[in-house]
């Protein structure tokens, strides 16, 4: 069994090309999965039965409904290879449906608190190079809606800041092109003028010349990184709520649609595979909802 996830795991690195948090995180899943497998005596994958999968998914009855379900999705991939690689004669896991949960809007900031937010990441017009790229930083990541391993892992090449457009690398490696805002323009251009090459000096050996967000040693921001510069962001701005680099990237999306987006550009701009995932954005904020209704409901005054 142990093989065969290794050899599923090389495949979609090298040959389907995903992106390495998502290697990470099948590699997770399917840890799990295997470590129950053994404790049940069952170490081939050959001799996994349908009620085995059940029963393994009955067992993370604990977790949330989506980390079940992205286990499940991570089982049914390693199956499927399994048949194709004949090492099983069918999928059994075919038949086991995730499990259903409410559906939950997205984390979402008004634009006065995704404003509030920008400034807090330089707080009092702070000019330090620190201060100079959690500013660009945040801003690139609300202007382009990227996925934080987007924005960590954007080039100086994949920039252009006189045509105002970034080219971004998503899922699967695949490109696409964003527009740039004038506000996160002017923020790029002070970091990589003033703060860039201060913290390119930093680093001990060979200074990094590609990537764009440097950390404090000089080195390409990580992933963790950017979590600690929105948190602490969110904390100067006086956020009650948790934040995540992805709150950004939900905002980015509902406030285009609020704007008048339509749907189809902005999954263009989000490198949704699917329209069906950017639907999520179109819900209705309460405050709008109300005001609709009390306009147009005969009785609602």
């Amino acid at each position: 069994m142990h093989e065969l996830i290794e050899r599923f795991l090389a495949y979609i690195d090298v040959e389907r090309g995903l992106a390495k948090a998502t290697v990470s995180a099948y590699r997770s899943d399917l840890t799990r999965y295997e470590q129950w497998l053994n404790a049940h005596g069952i170490t081939t994958i050959d001799a996994v039965s349908r009620h085995d999968v059940e029963d393994f998914m009955s067992s993370l009855a604990e977790e949330s409904t989506r980390s079940r379900a992205r286990r499940l999705a991570a089982v049914h991939e390693l199956h499927r290879f399994a048949v194709s690689e004949g090492n099983a004669p069918s999928d059994v896991s075919e038949g086991v449906k995730p499990p259903k949960g409410a559906s939950t809007l997205p984390d979402v900031l008004s634009v006065d608190e995704v404003s509030a937010l920008l400034d807090a990441a330089a707080p009092k017009g702070a000019v330090d190079p620190v201060s100079l790229r959690d500013r660009a930083l945040l801003e690139f990541m609300y202007a382009t809606g990227c996925r934080v391993s987007e924005a960590v892992g954007a080039d100086l090449a994949d920039i252009d800041l006189d045509r105002r457009v970034a080219r971004l690398t998503g899922k699967g490696s695949k490109q696409r092109l964003v527009p740039i805002g004038s506000y996160a323009c002017e923020a790029m251009r002070a970091y990589l003028s003033s703060g860039r090459e201060a913290l390119a000096g930093k680093a001990r050996k060979n200074p990094e010349l590609r990537a764009i967000f440097l950390n404090k040693r000089g080195c390409r921001l990580s992933r963790q990184s950017v979590w600690e510069i929105v948190t602490t962001a969110g904390r100067r701005a006086h956020i009650a709520r948790p934040l995540h680099p992805h709150t950004l990237r939900h905002s980015f999306a509902t406030h285009l649609i609020q704007g008048g987006a339509d749907v189809r550009t902005v999954q263009e701009l989000l490198g949704h595979a699917s329209v069906t995932t950017t639907q999520i954005y179109t819900h209705v904020s309460p405050q709008v909802l109300m005001e609709t209704y009390l306009i147009s409901h005969p009785r609602a005054r």
